[in-house]
């Protein structure tokens, strides 16, 4: 499955095992596997436009550096902040949030995670279309 953005860093491969979790089509690049590490992980992770995942939760701290695109990034109980390239967002462990591309663009970010193998990710409801369409 290909994506229509051209990622620095790769789009990677279609993002079967979670597309549940997504409106529309994501894509992962793992850019580097510590294998015999517990600690850290990095992906790029392409959402083709229109595409956001649904609210989540994560044990572990995230840090995401938006490179391609146009995004979106809200935590739960608060408006949400549109994300262009050089953006970084400091997601600290438990808090519930979504993110994802624009209506209009294809997106791609970063995504660092610390602790990675011995954290979980909760997945809980998506926004609304309503809810999305009006950003």
């Amino acid at each position: 499955m290909k994506n229509e953005i051209d990622s620095m860093f790769g789009v990677g491969e279609y993002n079967a095992a979670y597309q549940q979790y997504f409106s529309k089509k994501s894509f992962l690049n793992p850019l580097i596997a510590f294998p015999n590490s517990d600690d850290l992980s990095i992906v790029n992770v392409t959402f083709d436009k229109g595409s956001y995942n649904a609210y989540h939760i994560h044990s572990n701290h995230q840090i995401l550096i938006c490179t391609d695109g146009e995004g979106w990034y809200q935590e739960f109980g608060k408006k949400a902040v549109k994300l262009h390239r050089g953006d970084v967002v400091d997601i600290k462990p438990g808090i519930k949030h979504w993110h994802g591309a624009s209506k209009d663009s294809s997106f791609a970010h970063i995504a660092i995670a610390i602790n990675s193998k011995t954290s979980h990710t909760e997945w809980c409801e998506m926004i609304s279309e309503k809810e999305y369409l009006s950003l």
